[in-house]
């Protein structure tokens, strides 16, 4: 399993009876997780101390209830190695003098549907692609071009900018791509080659195909389910096979990597590692990487999954 455990400003304090307690930065929140199907004591302190609870409905959605907890706030996340020609690494150390990076920063706020605006776990993908961005040590006059696809607020958008790379953000939802600039505003990256664009992915995807623009590396985090603009339905199962058969066209001859991830819980580390098989390594050769991803758990010390990743790499 990979697992993000160099976050400093979240954590999973405790999972239990469905639920997930974590420290948002200063705020506690408990939220539903499918995957917690145990029962254990709730021993951890921060049960009684939360700042908000979304309250699953049994008909569906649920609902928030909030105690002293703001409208909105902001976290950071220092993405190691990735850091500016003009800056030193001095300038983004850790206190302890032993970590060095770019920190980037998160505005979070709750939505109606229990998300906060970021999954944490997606860091431990972050810090595998930012490597190979900044280890391909490309001229400013041609960067590592990265297309990244229902990219939400824009996590995996920062990484990449700020190890070098110019991006291609793409999402179907207006909001989130202003919130994605918002994000990138905040981390110091509001210059950097960023192209925001509010599209359907798979026809943003053809048309780039039609256009002839390649991309050295690809991210996408698909729904499990989602709509598009005109109520063209996604469903992860039926359709992310043809997307992906779909979008290595637009790979680059020297492409360095593509990544996938997966929130479905029919789709096996396995079943991503075989599409990728099929549809890259036979036309790129390099090799591909599947597993869980997933964050550490404060009290029990154990890892709460949190979905799963498929990787290639040249």
């Amino acid at each position: 399993m990979w697992i993000a455990d160099n976050w400093k400003e979240y954590q999973v304090l405790d999972a239990s009876g469905g639920e997930k307690l974590e420290r948002w930065g200063d705020y506690i929140l408990v939220r539903p997780d499918p995957q917690v199907i145990w029962n254990t004591p709730h021993d951890h302190s921060g049960w009684k101390k939360k700042n908000g609870h979304y309250h699953r409905s049994a008909k569906g959605g649920g609902e928030w209830e909030f105690f002293n907890l703001p409208d909105e706030w902001s976290i950071s996340y220092l993405l190691k190695g990735a850091l500016p020609e003009s800056e030193t690494a001095a300038s983004h150390a850790e206190t302890d003098g032993l970590d060095t990076g770019r920190s980037l920063t998160f505005r979070l706020k709750p939505f109606s549907f229990k998300h906060t605006g970021l999954f944490p776990e997606q860091a431990v993908n972050w810090e595998w692609f930012s490597d190979i961005i900044c280890k391909a040590k490309r001229p400013k006059d041609r960067p590592v071009r990265v297309l990244n696809l229902f990219a939400y607020t824009g996590g995996a958008t920062l990484a990449a900018a700020a190890a070098g790379a110019g991006v291609v953000h793409v999402d179907a939802s207006r909001g989130m791509v202003g919130w994605a600039k918002e994000n990138a505003a905040a981390s110091g990256l509001g210059n950097a080659p960023i192209r925001w664009l509010v599209d359907d992915c798979v026809k943003f995807a053809e048309r780039e195909i039609r256009r002839g623009n390649q991309y050295d590396g690809i991210i996408m985090d698909p729904p499990s389910y989602g709509r598009g603009p005109k109520g063209e339905i996604w469903k992860m199962e039926e359709n992310i096979w043809a997307f992906i058969e779909l979008v290595t066209q637009l790979l680059s001859k020297d492409a360095l990597f593509f990544l996938i991830n997966s929130y479905t819980t029919g789709l096996q580390p396995a079943v991503l590692s075989y599409m990728m098989n099929q549809a890259i390594v036979k036309r790129f050769g390099g090799h591909v990487a599947a597993d869980e991803i997933g964050l550490p758990v404060e009290e029990s010390g154990l890892v709460l999954p949190c979905g799963a990743s498929g990787r290639w790499q040249r």
